[in-house]
């Protein structure tokens, strides 16, 4: 992938490309913002002006044997470590026995998320991790000499999902790297990544898209109008994975618009037929769409929210959103926004951390039809 595909990221770019022309390129680097931001794609494009053979000022060539090869991911000297799932349970699983999915996944667009990684293979309610046998697979793979390129280039998405066992082997292998190796680590929550593997990486922190560059390539991309591409920028917080699903309109969004809606209609009638409907339909989903649920939840609270004051640069909603918003923000007020948040909040620490996901579901759902209705004077 070249620079000049990516959206935005000036300074970033400016700074990775000075970095290998002035030689100066850690051994270990972390790239970690917010989601949506480019991380991967700025990994991908660093990857491939490092061992470009003609590298000029700005991008890589495009044009030489290496560029090519690395353009499709196949650069004997470009390895990959990302979360998978086991697809036989007496079997260890590694990311080469998912690297061709990986390939395709990647050429349909380099901007994604977890959930859509693990859609693409079929595993939503996988709970992906980078096993212990990774751990060997790394030793393996960094001991070879180089092939045809100037570095190997090891590009570890999601090290937070690391198995004990295989992150104490990369951290051996950090500690003492085999010459001309370049370990990217890919992270939106490095808070997750063993203490002992940040302390050893050059952590670059890549900011949101700005919004300009972001509408001007939604224009291109998606061949809408000024004005609607700079709606989607601005609500979007410069994630291009958000833009592009509001574009699209997407399933899950909806659902999930919907999924909130009646929570809240719930909260209102605190009719418990409806309520245990509700928790059944989310405890079936898979887990991690589960916990996108209920952060979607915690968003539209806040902006319905804040849709008091009435000051329509401070929200952040679709239009569709706004509908709903402007009817239900005066129900959202001082004396509950907090709490119910943090009821949200909780729910998902506690399905993060394997509680019964119906009970923690009930539990929550209650809790919020007190508050509701409490503060709303409507018991």
């Amino acid at each position: 992938m070249l620079f000049k595909d990516i959206i935005g990221q000036q300074s970033v770019k400016k700074h990775l490309i000075s970095m290998v022309r002035e030689d100066r390129i850690s051994h270990a680097q972390l790239f970690t913002g917010p989601p949506g931001a480019g991380q991967i794609p700025l990994a991908l494009s660093f990857a491939q002006y490092v061992n470009c053979k003609n590298p000029g000022a700005e991008d890589a060539c495009g044009e030489c044997s290496a560029c090519k090869k690395m353009s499709r991911l196949v650069h004997p000297d470009l390895h990959f470590v990302f979360p998978v799932v086991k697809k036989d349970s007496s079997k260890p699983v590694v990311s080469n026995d998912y690297l061709d999915e990986w390939r395709r996944f990647i050429a349909q667009s380099p901007y994604f998320n977890e959930r859509e990684w693990f859609s693409f293979i079929g595993a939503e309610r996988g709970q992906g991790m980078i096993y212990t046998q990774e751990g060997n697979e790394i030793i393996k793979k960094l001991n070879l000499k180089t092939f045809e390129g100037k570095y190997k280039v090891m590009i570890i998405w999601q090290p937070e999902k690391m198995h004990n066992s295989a992150a104490n082997k990369l951290l051996k292998i950090l500690e003492e790297p085999p010459p001309r190796t370049l370990f990217v680590l890919v992270s939106d929550y490095p808070a997750g990544v063993l203490p002992t593997i940040l302390s050893r990486t050059q952590q670059l922190k890549i900011p949101k898209i700005d919004e300009a560059s972001l509408a001007e390539a939604l224009k291109s991309i998606f061949s809408i109008n000024g004005e609607e591409a700079e709606t989607v920028a601005r609500i979007s917080r410069g994630n291009f994975i958000e833009a592009r699903e509001i574009i699209n309109n997407s399933e899950e969004k909806q659902f999930f618009h919907d999924m909130f809606v009646s929570a809240m209609r719930n909260a209102y009638s605190g009719k418990l037929d409806a309520i245990n409907e509700w928790v059944d339909r989310a405890a079936a989903l898979p887990r991690e769409q589960l916990k996108n649920l209920l952060l979607y939840c915690v968003d539209i609270l806040r902006e319905s929210y804040i849709a008091n004051y009435d000051i329509a640069e401070l929200v952040y909603a679709t239009p569709s959103e706004n509908k709903f918003i402007e009817n239900f923000k005066s129900f959202v007020n001082d004396r509950n926004v907090e709490q119910m948040v943090n009821e949200y909040e909780l729910a998902l620490t506690h399905i993060e951390q394997n509680g019964n996901t119906r009970l923690v579901l009930f539990d929550m759902s209650m809790k919020i039809t007190g508050l509701f209705r409490l503060t709303n004077n409507l018991v």
